[in-house]
């Protein structure tokens, strides 16, 4: 994540979201009292140059589809069963954006996700009924020795195979790595893939701003628009806000798309300070008390709106910020309480205490991240 225009910027803000934190009193949050929201209708997302739409805001991010590592996969009733019924629970919820990529799980997130669409009597359903189609959205990672061009449609190749499908409708580069490559050269070569048919539209992943508007300005030159910038971005981490790489992003028609929206569990309730999350959830790291200060303030926002869960106001924040959350489910129950962020909205003021009180967990990334973004 972060962009251009850097330090001073981001620490004023930061400074001013302190100051602000200091004015939220406790009997400000604690008024649970508030009008019945009123049914609102969600309107599609909208990718950059108008490549594709998404029916709703919402994503649906299968990075814990077959890893073991990090999200347990195998183990504690989680395997392909489960990423089954959350692939179709959140079709039956008109989420149909689908976000993997090459690395998750060695290629396995991908082969699920294939299974899941040709299997499933929803996409034949909704193939029948006119409905959306499922949006498949992958990710090449210029690793060590993928530092070619080739290498990214060799590896689009691979992926196309593991989905079971002839053309993606979004291929991102998962991380601009130190490269012996430009932004300009890249941009070449993935719109060559989009003259190919074999992808829809390209995306970047955590790039910085500078890298977004090379990357936006190589592509216009071959007709083909940047569809957009997927970052780490939520009330754990709002560099990317803090930076005006969000604003900037806006200006260039670049729809930006946040990954980890729930600082990767730690916005959902389930942890805190006597029961901290598993070891190497490193996006949105933050220190579990101010982790519980800022659910705390979720849980009295939610109350005001007919009970929502601490998970449903972090993302529902998030679309009052106009992005669309890219959000991990490993069940079905898990995409249903999810898609619980659609359909309403916080207040401004609301928003606005939730900005006080919000964190940015990465003033020490970790290795990891400091390969990642920018």
């Amino acid at each position: 994540g972060g962009g251009g225009g850097g330090g001073a910027a981001a620490a004023a803000a930061s400074a001013t979201t302190a100051d602000t934190a200091a004015a939220v009193s406790e009997s400000e949050l604690s008024s649970t009292w508030h009008k019945p929201d009123t049914p609102r209708e969600e309107q599609p997302f909208r990718f950059g140059g108008g490549v594709l739409s998404s029916p709703v805001p919402l994503g649906i991010g299968t990075w814990s589809w077959g890893d073991e590592r990090t999200w347990g996969y195998g183990r504690d009733n989680f395997g392909p069963e489960q990423c089954m019924h959350a692939f179709n629970a959140a079709l039956d919820a008109n989420v149909t954006y689908f976000d993997t990529a090459q690395v998750y799980a060695d290629g396995l997130s991908e082969s699920l996700l294939g299974k899941f669409i040709k299997m499933s009597p929803h996409a034949e359903r909704r193939a029948a009924l006119g409905r959306a189609p499922v949006l498949v959205a992958t990710k090449f990672m210029p690793w060590f020795t993928h530092f070619t061009t080739a290498a990214a449609r060799q590896h689009l190749l691979a992926s196309l195979k593991r989905l079971g499908v002839d053309k993606v409708h979004v291929y991102q580069v998962h991380g601009l790595m130190p490269s012996v490559l430009s932004a300009e050269t890249w941009a070449a070569a993935f719109a060559a893939l989009v003259r190919e048919g074999v992808i829809g539209a390209v995306g970047v992943c955590n790039f910085t701003f500078d890298q977004t508007r090379r990357t936006h300005a190589a592509l216009a030159k071959h007709g083909v628009p940047l569809a957009s910038n997927q970052v780490e971005y939520s009330l754990l981490r709002r560099s990317p806000e803090f930076s005006g790489l969000i604003d900037d992003c806006r200006r260039l028609d670049v729809a930006v798309l946040a990954y980890s929206p729930l600082g990767m569990g730690r916005l959902t309730g389930k942890y805190s300070v006597a029961h901290p999350p598993p070891t190497g959830r490193v996006y949105g790291n933050a220190d579990m008390a101010a982790v519980d200060r800022v659910v705390h303030a979720l849980r009295k926002f939610g109350a005001r709106h007919g009970n929502r869960t601490p998970a449903q106001v972090a993302l529902n924040w998030l679309l009052c910020k106009g992005v669309m959350p890219i959000v991990g489910c490993k069940s079905a129950a898990h995409v249903r309480e999810n898609v619980g962020c659609l359909g309403w909205r916080l207040t401004a003021d609301e928003v606005a205490h939730l900005d006080a009180v919000s964190l940015d967990a990465q003033a020490q990334p970790s290795v990891i991240q400091s390969l990642f973004q920018g």
